[in-house]
């Protein structure tokens, strides 16, 4: 028993253990979500289950945790560079409906940004803590540096982001189907506005074409995100 609870205080001290963790809780998650074929069973929130359950087992701090698999969080900016690939390869098909969907991004970036602060506000929260709302919808890199730049706390920002792209990437199919919006490319695009990377990736394992058009739509909307939210917050404060 000691010399496993040696052994575990080396590896822990490793950075490359908590990178290691995190790929493999990842791998896991994705190929349980693949198992059972369910909404719920997002890999993301499962990810996030099991590397919290390792910690909390371990009495590992976040912040240890975080030197070791920053890694990850370092790859969220050239992965949202990566979004031109989507944009370029159906840059024909967005020529053919560009006026449809920017009228959809428009009003689905406004809609996110407008009621959570809305609605915080009306509850009562003020300051800081409502000023990080704003940019909840929008992919990690660009919500962290929007709420830096307009006095918001980007720590509470990621986990709004996270919460955001996990709800939405669990409710879309059901939603989109109750709705009958059958277009994948609607589909897709609806997604990426409103649940970023999270939702991109759902979309991309149920069709790729809904997948692309997710892409596109977190891409743009992070641009106008940073752009309507300084100025709809606004109103607020």
């Amino acid at each position: 028993m000691s010399d496993a609870v040696d052994l575990w205080t080396y590896l822990a001290q490793e950075p490359l253990l908590w990178l290691t963790l995190t790929l493999v809780a990842y791998l896991a998650a994705d190929w349980g979500a693949g198992k059972v074929g369910h909404p719920l069973a997002n890999p993301v929130l499962i990810a996030v289950i099991l590397i919290g359950a390792v910690l909390l087992l371990t009495g590992t701090d976040y912040q240890r945790y975080f030197e070791g698999a920053q890694f990850v969080h370092f790859m969220l900016g050239p992965a949202t560079v990566a979004l031109a690939f989507p944009l370029h390869e159906n840059l024909g098909r967005l020529k053919r409906t560009a006026l449809p969907m920017l009228a959809a991004l428009f009003a689905g970036s406004v809609t996110a940004i407008g009621t959570a602060v809305a609605v915080a506000w009306a509850l009562g929260v003020r300051g800081q803590t409502l000023l990080s709302i704003a940019p909840k919808s929008a992919t990690a890199p660009v919500a962290l540096g929007v709420s830096e730049q307009i006095g918001g706390l980007p720590s509470l920002t990621a986990v709004l982001v996270i919460i955001t792209g996990i709800v939405g990437a669990v409710i879309a199919t059901p939603l989109l189907n109750a709705l009958g919006v059958r277009d994948w490319r609607a589909r897709g695009f609806a997604v990426g506005v409103a649940a970023h990377g999270i939702g991109t990736a759902h979309a991309f394992r149920i069709n790729s074409t809904a997948g692309a058009f997710s892409g596109i739509g977190m891409g743009l909307n992070a641009l106008l995100t940073a752009i309507l939210a300084p100025l709809l917050i606004s109103l607020f404060v």
